[in-house]
Parts: C-alpha cells; structure tokens; sequence
C-alpha cells in the first residue's frame, strides 16, 4: 500500500470545475466570524461540488489572506456571492425554488441520519455563527431545520467540520 500523488488523483482543473456539474445545494454562512472557517467552507463547497457559496452578513469575504490559507484556492473555483443581509438570500432562493434548511438545534430540528433530500429539490443549507448558531429570524424563515447527532459533552460541532459532515450527507443521499 502507498500513499497516491496527487497527480493520481485525476482532479478537475478550476476551468474544468466551473463548467462542471454541480448538485443542486447553495450554502449560506451567516454572519460566521472565522476566516478560517470560511476558508474550510469554501473548500468543502468544492470537495462536494455545491452550486454556490453565500456570505451574509458580518461573514468575511475573498480576497483575505485568512481565507486563502485554508480555502488553498477553492475562492477561485467555487461560484459565491456576498449578501449584506442573510434574509435578502434567504427571499431569493425561495423565489428560485430553494427548501431552506437550517443546520441548528431547535425544538422541531430532524436528525441528519434520518434526513432524507428529494433528489428532485434544490437545498440551501444554512450555517450560523461560531457563537449564537443561525439567527432565530432565519430559523423561522427555514422549511427545516436538522442538527447532527453528538453524543460528548460538548453540544455543537465547528462550523467547518459541520458543513463537512452535513455536505457528506446530503451529496451520498442524492
């Protein structure tokens, strides 16, 4: 056993990935704090071949150092759009025919594990604040909300690691 190059690994080129196809989900990040965790999501946006990446709010936006160092030049191939008010994309994507799905702990929020996407639907996730979640506005705005099963002392995973888990989820689920 070896470890595979990356030349082996036969990945899209950033033009390649621009005129791939992608699955039909948009992320929202809003107000995150974290260029490093905005830079996670960027990457993660083009692990998982999302649509678009919103940034809402106080959520930082590219060109930034920060970004780039964890994002390791995702902010080129992902398509994103800057929001000053997470509502305003909110309105959007509903008009677009979005279900907006809140990744938050709520008295109604379904198990990821047990969350099953139409593979006819457009999904736009939303990831909130490192500290206060997803704003409680945005949460009565959604169609859903799902949270991730923990099962530690902790109640909440980093922004970053969450997108990833949820991502995983809904692209192997579609």
């Amino acid at each position: 056993m070896r470890k595979i190059q990356n030349s082996e690994l036969g990945r899209l080129s950033v033009e390649e990935f621009k005129f791939s196809e992608k699955f039909p989900i948009v992320v929202i990040l809003d107000n995150v704090r974290s260029m490093n965790n905005i830079g996670s999501v960027f990457r993660t946006c083009d692990a998982f071949r999302v649509e678009k990446l919103m940034l809402c709010g106080i959520t930082a936006t590219p060109p930034h150092r920060e970004i780039q160092k964890t994002a390791l030049g995702a902010t080129e191939s992902v398509i994103w759009e800057y929001f000053q008010n997470t509502l305003n994309a909110i309105n959007f994507l509903k008009e677009e025919g979005f279900v907006i799905i809140v990744v938050e702990q709520t008295n109604n929020s379904i198990s990821l594990n047990r969350f099953n996407p139409e593979k006819t639907r457009k999904y736009a996730l939303v990831f909130g604040n490192e500290i206060n979640g997803v704003d409680e506005e945005i949460v009565k705005m959604s169609d859903a909300c799902i949270d991730i099963p923990q099962f530690g002392t902790k109640h909440s995973f980093n922004i970053a690691v969450c997108a990833g888990i949820v991502l995983w989820e809904f692209v192997t689920k579609k």
